[in-house]
């Protein structure tokens, strides 16, 4: 009872120590799904079950649409965005959780949209009702930190939040909603997103980063992690293990970041924000892919050449989180006509030469079955 007492007060502690130094955990009890779970080390996190497998699907950047600027070209027919995800959402479903990253917001009023002064200025507001089109391909977990967030200011935030808790999806990213909690099939997992942009968790923050995952490893079987980070385009494929800049904004090292978050106890690490396809990493035992591409972008996105190919990863873990193996399944988008399977495996393919050539120390196999293996 006294372990217990003490554990609980640390935890106090803990929390009020990361509100003081980052002001990033307050108005904590806004969270989704935010559940306390008994404190325990990582070596007791599911000891009994360390062999049973758990598949987590990642995919990058959703963008079904937008409402804004007011064009008929930017929205699918009939406003329906389930045609853009019908070919693949047998494989999203066929995972215990799938993830991915919410370009964007949720608006039916536009009004507070940031005004644009170039014609290559953009903003994503999609329609309100477009999230169900998320829910119904199994969707379970959003990141929400990225550089559209803010497009139609703290209304489009909060209204964002306010649409993806009614629909009943765990979600984070924001400075206000920083981590979340939540069980699936006995399993509890934290989840945490970082992005470079105002009112989401600052991925340059990496001390800030730290507290919250090591909070988040101690309450959880298993803990995720997003970033959006790194420059944009396929200029920037490579993984350059330094600090990456994009129109004069710091982007983050995002190197540093997966490896730090690893140190900490994160379990897979799912990165979005190039663009395009980039490399994947494997540290002490857990997964990393530095960026997962446009996975569906309606219109306005760029999905010449190597954006338009992006990876659904599935990746498979025992209960303590460890790396057993991922499955790489191949995407292709062009411009209006969703998110289509491609039958050349070009993500795979770019994943596998990108990944030889940015880390050439790692131990790391990839099979003729667009599977990914360690220690070969």
């Amino acid at each position: 009872m006294l372990k217990l007492q003490i554990l609980h007060i640390s935890f106090i502690f803990f929390i009020f120590s990361c509100q003081s130094s980052s002001g990033q955990m307050e108005n904590d009890n806004t969270l989704k799904s935010n559940k306390t779970y008994t404190d325990k080390s990582q070596t007791e996190k599911s000891e009994s079950n360390t062999n049973d497998t758990i598949s987590i699907i990642g995919v990058g950047d959703i963008m079904l649409g937008t409402n804004y600027p007011k064009s008929p070209n930017y929205l699918p027919p009939n406003n329906n965005c389930k045609p853009l995800l019908e070919e693949v959402i047998h494989i999203l479903k066929d995972a215990d959780l799938t993830f991915g990253n919410n370009e964007g917001v949720y608006s039916d009023n536009t009004s507070t949209a940031k005004s644009c002064s170039s014609d290559n200025c953009y903003r994503f507001s999609m329609p309100e009702k477009f999230a169900d089109c998320l829910t119904e391909a199994g969707f379970d977990v959003l990141s929400i930190a990225n550089n559209h967030v803010g497009d139609l200011g703290s209304y489009g935030r909060n209204n964002t939040v306010k649409v993806l808790t009614e629909k009943g999806f765990n979600f984070a990213g924001l400075s206000t909603h920083p981590y979340t909690t939540f069980e699936k099939n006995g399993i509890k997992y934290g989840f945490t997103a970082f992005a470079p942009n105002e009112g989401t968790n600052i991925i340059t923050d990496i001390k800030n980063a730290k507290k919250i995952v090591e909070m988040l490893d101690s309450i959880s079987d298993i803990v995720i992690v997003s970033f959006h980070g790194g420059a944009e385009g396929n200029k920037y494929q490579h993984v350059t293990k330094e600090v990456e800049t994009f129109l004069g904004q710091n982007r983050g090292n995002v190197y540093k970041f997966a490896h730090e978050v690893i140190e900490s106890g994160a379990d897979i690490v799912f990165g979005h924000g190039p663009h395009v396809t980039r490399a994947v990493d494997i540290y002490k035992d857990r997964f990393i892919i530095y960026s997962m591409g446009n996975f569906c972008t309606y219109r306005r996105f760029n999905l010449s050449g190597p954006n338009g190919i992006a990876p659904i990863v599935k990746v498979f873990v025992n209960k303590k989180g460890e790396f057993l193996k991922a499955k790489i399944f191949s995407v292709q988008q062009y411009e209006h006509k969703g998110t289509l399977l491609d039958s050349q495996n070009r993500a795979f393919e770019k994943i596998k030469t990108l990944t030889k050539e940015d880390f050439p120390e790692l131990s790391i196999y990839f099979s003729d079955n667009n599977e990914i293996f360690k220690g070969k």
